[in-house]
């Protein structure tokens, strides 16, 4: 009984049983802007869809500070407000689990580049060695609970959202920060392991920084002429913000690339499936 007690005072706060607040409204915004604003410590995570846009069509911002956690309903304020307000001081340290896809996330939809972050994910491979491990197993070690993942292919966009898909997103950063202090102790007791850590945790967020076509170039062996048509792909669908794949598939781009130089009409029609395409196409890359 004494050790059950002991555990639930070392890996439960109040935060653990807190009902997350909703941010609808420019209101509530500002309220919760205000109480954060002397926080130096914030969890953060989103929630979003992303397959039909070339941009991610973010739903919601959860965020935690060592009191309280917020829903930001993305599809209810005015995001040019909401990047000034929430993201304006590089000073906070920012705690994610998988920095790069948040990232990615923020960097694509809100123009928001953060740098200052710490990610669990990493800092559980410094500490177990193991391969990276999701949340919900990081969870479960430090805090002795199990949490539901069943809303994590929900759809996010559909509004008003249900409880469950409410309870997901707080847990999504209700436990980031106790997680944050248990793993920096360990990380402390060997030198500059912690250092390490949040380098690591920067290079990644970085890399979420980049322009989406950045990671996508770089797993590929293009020519000079591939790499052509390739960012002229990228250049129309970020304009009709639809998925790169809708303009064409990456399998298809060597025979694009051979049809383009022979002007074979028929195939490029039959590659595009458009002839509007094809016209562009060869109107602007030479």
């Amino acid at each position: 009984m004494f050790f059950k007690k002991l555990l639930k005072n070392i890996f439960f706060s109040d935060l653990s049983y807190k009902n997350p607040i909703i941010i609808d409204n420019h209101k509530a915004m500002e309220l919760m802007a205000s109480e954060l604003e002397s926080e130096d410590i914030l969890a953060i995570d989103t929630e979003f869809d992303w397959r039909t846009t070339y941009h991610p069509k973010l739903s919601l911002i959860q965020i935690a500070s060592k009191n309280s956690i917020y829903l930001i309903d993305c599809l209810k304020i005015n995001l040019k407000q909401l990047k000034q307000k929430l993201f304006k001081d590089s000073k906070k340290l920012l705690i994610f689990h998988s920095v790069r896809s948040d990232t990615t996330v923020l960097s694509s939809a809100l123009e928001v580049y953060v740098k200052n972050v710490y990610d669990i994910q990493i800092a559980e491979k410094q500490i177990s060695k193991k391969d990276f491990q999701a949340y919900g197993e990081i969870v479960k070690k430090y805090c002795r609970i199990r949490i539901d993942k069943d809303e994590t292919k929900s759809n996010w966009l559909r509004r008003p959202l249900t409880d469950s898909q409410i309870n997901y997103a707080a847990n999504d950063v209700r436990f980031l920060i106790r997680i944050y202090f248990l793993q920096k102790k360990i990380l402390n007791k060997k030198i500059n392991l912690y250092s390490d850590v949040l380098r690591e945790s920067k290079i990644q967020a970085e890399k979420g920084n980049e322009k989406l076509y950045m990671a996508r170039l770089r797993r590929k062996k293009l020519s000079l002429f591939e790499k052509k048509i390739f960012m002229w792909r990228e250049k129309v669908a970020e304009e009709q913000n639809t998925p790169i794949s809708y303009i064409f598939k990456d399998k298809k781009l060597k025979d694009l690339s051979h049809s383009l130089k022979s002007k074979n009409m028929k195939m490029l029609t039959k590659i595009l499936g458009d002839n509007f395409l094809v016209e562009r196409l060869i109107k602007e890359v030479k």
